[in-house]
């Protein structure tokens, strides 16, 4: 049996990683002065000895960023979109920190363009890289090395759950050996492992078994757990606990510490993370900053044509419960002809609606109407995607009917999003959109966000539901 040596692993991870760095800024080099792929051949004041001398810092402060974001942890556990996040926020650090050495030494010679490709060359080749370091290992232990042998105490509901998702996820190299349980008789069979005994057995099975991990699932008003935690450390092995309240928990729990005392929050929402948050905000202010330029001439028709097209303002306001159940301004092309919401009841728009302009149905199909919306991202008021924001008077009626509907506001509201994408837009079930707004909530990563990007195009912008 082959056990896993963490620093070995580490050592090889590191000289991969440099290797990986050099190849980038290399071809990034020969990209920009040897090719056209950037227009002319370029020249510079630097030659290529001068353009490789910087990695003698970006080397070391790539390696440290990328052990800040956890890169060298063991990653059985973690998905390889979490990996490919955190290169992402590793390498996007890297490039900002780097900049800003250049321009504090005046290094006005060193090309933007080098400093870009060799950006996405470092994100490209390190996901390639830890990709294959993944389906090596993943190899490696469908032969049965590599891997880490488990025992499991307390065969309960939790202790099922727990094997079932070692049986789906066998790419973790978990190994359970057997279970102990007071409830259950010796050799009664849980998936492809049994009851070797009861809790009571655990010493004399860390003894005569090579065992790496403890885990426990048993319930304090039973066991003594730190006894059980206790008695593995006491033979050298490591114990884990699976809390018996984790089965109510909705999502995956994010736990902090408040000194010595555990705090856990039930719901995960990725971007409660500081970097994460800036992250998205850096892209939305540069992405609402683009479509503005790019979509003025379609703005500005659109503006002259509302006024032609019958009496009122351009911009139509309206109040929606954002972020944190905050009320804001939702900027709109006027679709409609003017009228007083205070004295009819809200409602949707219908797709005969008497009160849409000439211009309206198109606009509206097209979302063309959405654009002013851009402004409200450079406000703050909202994201490019997340959940779209509703009116109050719906958000409290939806509060009472739909479970866990407040959910959508604990992140941004957006132009377009993952419900949106899925055809659940205008006259659909709220129940679905609601599903696919918390879904994103609990499961956001710039990748998805890119998804759900390039999806708009294929589907968002016209929509047979949008009245």
């Amino acid at each position: 049996m082959i056990r896993e040596n963490q620093k070995y692993f580490n050592f090889i991870l590191i000289v991969a990683d440099s290797a990986v760095i050099i190849i980038s800024l290399i071809l990034a080099w020969y990209l920009r002065f040897r090719t056209t792929v950037f227009g002319d051949v370029g020249e510079s004041g630097w030659g290529f000895t001068e353009y490789m001398i910087p990695l003698l810092v970006i080397i070391p402060i790539y390696l440290v960023l990328y052990y800040i974001f956890a890169l060298y942890r063991p990653q059985r556990t973690s998905t390889l979109i979490s990996e490919i996040g955190d290169i992402i926020k590793a390498n996007f650090t890297g490039l900002i920190i780097l900049t800003a050495l250049l321009y504090l030494i005046s290094a006005d010679d060193y090309s933007r363009y080098v400093l870009a490709a060799f950006a996405i060359f470092t994100t490209m080749f390190t996901v390639v890289e830890r990709m294959s370091v993944r389906n090596s290992l993943r190899l490696i232990r469908s032969k049965g090395y590599n891997l880490k042998h488990v025992l499991v105490v307390g065969a309960d509901e939790l202790g099922h759950k727990f094997g079932r998702r070692i049986e789906e996820n066998q790419y973790i190299g978990y190994h359970i050996i057997g279970f102990l349980d007071d409830k259950l008789e010796k050799g009664y069979k849980i998936l492809n492992s049994e009851v070797i005994g009861k809790v009571k057995d655990l010493e004399h099975m860390v003894l005569i078994n090579p065992l790496d991990r403890v885990v426990i699932t048993l319930s304090p008003q039973d066991y003594n757990i730190m006894e059980i935690v206790d008695l593995c450390e006491k033979h050298g092995v490591k114990a884990v606990i699976i809390p018996e309240f984790s089965r109510y928990f909705p999502a995956r729990p994010n736990i902090d510490m408040l000194d010595d005392i555990p705090i856990i929050d039930v719901r995960y929402v990725p971007l409660d993370n500081v970097y994460k948050k800036f992250l998205k905000r850096i892209f939305d202010c540069i992405a609402a900053t683009l479509a503005i330029i790019i979509l003025s001439p379609i703005i500005i028709v659109t503006a002259i044509l509302i006024k032609l097209s019958s009496p009122g303002s351009i911009i139509y306001k309206q109040e929606r419960v954002g972020l944190n159940r905050k009320k804001f301004k939702i900027y709109k092309f006027r679709s409609m002809r003017p009228w007083d919401e205070n004295e009819t009841s809200p409602k949707w728009t219908t797709k005969d609606d008497p009160r849409k302009t000439r211009i309206g149905s198109f606009i509206r199909k097209t979302s063309i109407d959405e654009f002013p919306q851009f402004f409200n991202i450079l406000k703050g008021d909202m994201s490019l995607i997340g959940p779209r924001p509703e009116r109050p008077v719906f958000v409290e009626m939806f509060r009472e009917q739909i479970p866990k509907y407040m959910i959508k506001h604990y992140v941004r509201p957006g132009m377009t999003g993952w419900a949106q994408v899925n055809g659940w837009r205008g006259n659909t079930s709220i129940e679905k959109r609601i599903e696919h707004d918390i879904y994103y909530v609990e499961n956001w990563t710039v990748l998805l966000d890119i998804k759900i990007f390039f999806l708009t195009f294929i589907r968002g912008f016209v929509n047979k539901n949008a009245y």
